[in-house]
């Protein structure tokens, strides 16, 4: 797999300050495919720097032209669209048809977006005697995860890079060869040198140094609760603003009204699909009483139909992790319908599509994110103890109501504490808003408010 071996910087690859290097595994049979620099602090620092220089001249280019370099660089992108389509296919599992048509289209339609966005947002508004203007955050520290490599380096600096900012991002190190792409296609497509800057390397030193660096103003993270948390207090000790893109344990809510079989088999598509590894997974399925034993049955029929249609977890240490909450799961009295910890492939790090049923809302496994192909089913009474069993975690990411009725689906999901609702199985839409309530994060992504993140107003009275 063709790698670089140095750090994007500046407008140009450039060697690291250390030679150590992270190795880049094919998960779907263990075999390593290439390597990249790990970029410590002094790199971060170099990176900062160049970016804190580039600024100025940035922030000043008029929208127009930030829009046509966002217009140039989903050009540049839809031009790898095969490569980075396999590309994801290598380092992260991802079966090659849905890495073309998840992994590389979608993030297309984002910078897409983006480049309109740049165009035709209003950055001034009149407000009485005021003029507001809307001006860009200034450096952002990118820090992205590997479950969707290039949509959550698109959702952050394309933003970002329309707002007038400058980035640093830190990729995540199981898929850096996604990053190095994208960074070929800041490059291709004429973004200032110092605008975008790539440098991979190991969370805890490089994704640490390039929060904690005085120059950053924002830090933009996705990933685990855990480590949002020691982002925000980093931040939090500088006073400088974050945006969190967390956990979630998302509630799938079938109503009795609904039709039980579609809403089932969409359930379990949503949950298998990218292997489970997707933090807005409708990962608990709710179904009232008397259609628990039909939709516990559906699900698990389901479920083994996409025995081997999806790829591997990301990791070894994915893999057990997801085994050890089927076994949890299964120790406090779930039961096992479909899948199990175990799997008939003796290379790769695959999991079995697995569903639990008999899960009651305090188990282990309907309270913590699993991030892998495993559904829970949850059984209620009627429409209070769905909605109480819905709120009753620490998350509040996605979620889903079905229902015969649109408008009661409705009513329901209005009284959901979460940041994004698909009602009767609801398009995914990249110009609303995405991001959670409570643990889930703090601010959103994607669309006009996604481009907010990025502006801090100012007012002129006269």
């Amino acid at each position: 797999m063709k790698a670089h071996d140095g750090l994007y910087i500046d407008g140009a690859w450039r060697p690291a300050a250390s030679t150590d290097e992270i190795e880049v595994v094919n998960p779907a049979d263990e075999r390593i495919i290439a390597t990249v620099p790990a970029g410590g602090a002094a790199d971060v620092d170099t990176a900062v720097r160049a970016a804190r220089a580039a600024l100025p001249a940035w922030a000043a280019t008029p929208p127009a032209e930030r829009a046509a370099r966002l217009a140039a660089l989903r050009d540049a992108l839809a031009a790898r669209e095969e490569e980075i389509a396999e590309t994801v296919t290598a380092e992260l599992g991802s079966p090659l048809p849905f890495s073309r048509a998840v992994h590389a289209a979608v993030p297309l339609a984002v910078a897409g977006s983006y480049a309109e966005l740049a165009a035709t947002h209003s950055f001034e508004e009149k407000v009485g005697n005021s003029t507001v203007l809307h001006e860009p955050i200034g450096v952002v520290g990118a820090i992205t995860p590997w479950n969707y490599p290039l949509h959550q380096i698109v959702a952050k600096v394309a933003p970002a890079l329309a707002a007038g900012c400058t980035v640093v991002l830190k990729p995540a190190e199981d898929t850096p060869l996604t990053a190095q792409l994208f960074a070929e296609a800041v490059h291709e497509a004429g973004v200032p040198a110092g605008v975008f800057n790539l440098v991979t390397g190991l969370g805890p030193v490089a994704g640490q140094a390039l929060a904690e660096h005085p120059g950053v103003d924002l830090v933009s993270f996705t990933g685990s609760t855990a480590v949002g948390r020691r982002i925000g207090a980093v931040a939090g000790g500088a006073v400088k603003k974050v945006a969190l893109e967390l956990g979630g344990k998302s509630a799938n809510v079938i109503l009795p009204s609904a039709d039980l079989a579609r809403a089932v088999n969409v359930g379990v598509a949503n949950v298998m699909s990218n292997s489970g590894q997707t933090c807005s997974a409708w990962t608990r399925m709710l179904v009232h009483r008397d259609q628990y034993d039909e939709a516990v049955e559906l699900a698990a029929a389901a479920a083994a139909k996409y025995g081997d249609r999806i790829g591997p977890v990301v990791s070894s240490g994915q893999r057990a992790r997801v085994r050890g909450y089927i076994e949890k799961g299964v120790a406090e009295g779930a039961r096992l319908v479909a899948g199990g910890p175990g799997s008939a492939r003796e290379t790769g790090y695959f999991v079995e599509p697995t569903v639990l049923a008999d899960v009651t809302p305090e188990m282990t496994v309907a309270q913590e994110e699993i991030f892998g192909p495993v559904l829970t089913v949850l059984r209620y009474e009627d429409e209070e103890d769905a909605l109480r069993i819905a709120n009753g975690t620490v998350y509040g990411l996605a979620g889903a109501v079905w229902a015969a009725d649109e408008a009661e689906a409705v009513a329901f999901a209005r009284r959901m504490d979460t940041g994004q609702v698909d009602i009767n199985g609801g398009r995914f839409n990249p110009l609303a808003p995405f991001g959670g309530y409570k643990q889930s994060g703090v601010g959103r992504e994607l669309g006009a408010h996604g481009l907010a993140e990025y502006l801090q107003t100012k007012s002129l009275q006269f």
